[in-house]
C-alpha cells in the first residue's frame, strides 16, 4: 500500500483511465482490505492502519462505508477499536444456490405445463 500513491498517479495521468480514477482507487482499496482481513479473525484498527500506512481515523471512516455497503464481511467495534470478520458459511451459500436453481426449475416446468395444456 505504500506504493499505491505512485500507481494512483500513473492512473490519473493515463488518458483513458483518468475518468475512472476515483472508481479504480476505491475498488483497489476494497480488494486490499478484503485480502488483509482474510487472514485474521479480528484485528485492531491501529494494527491495520499501520499496515496500510494511513491514520486510524481515515481507516475507520472508510471501513465503515464499505461495511455498510456490504462490500466487506466484518463488524467494526468503535469502542474497542477492533474489526471482527464474519465470513459467510459455505454451506449456507450452497443451500441458497440450490434453492434458487430449484425455484427456477419449478417455474420452467410450470411454463411447460401451460404450453402442453
Amino acid at each position: 500500500m505504500r506504493a499505491f500513491p505512485a500507481v494512483a498517479e500513473h492512473v490519473r495521468a493515463d488518458l483513458f483511465m483518468h475518468t475512472h480514477f476515483r472508481y479504480f482507487l476505491r475498488e483497489a482499496r476494497v480488494v486490499a482490505y478484503a485480502q488483509f482481513l482474510e487472514s485474521y479473525k479480528s484485528v485492531t484498527l491501529q494494527v491495520m492502519a499501520a499496515a496500510f500506512g494511513v491514520s486510524p481515523a481515515f481507516l475507520d471512516g472508510e471501513l465503515a462505508e464499505f461495511i455498510a455497503a456490504g462490500r466487506l464481511n466484518c463488524k467494526l467495534d468503535k469502542v474497542a477499536g477492533v474489526l471482527e470478520t464474519n465470513r459467510p458459511d459455505t454451506k449456507s451459500a450452497l443451500y441458497q444456490s440450490v434453492i434458487k436453481s430449484g425455484d427456477l426449475l419449478l417455474n420452467r416446468i410450470q411454463k411447460l405445463g401451460r404450453v402442453v395444456d
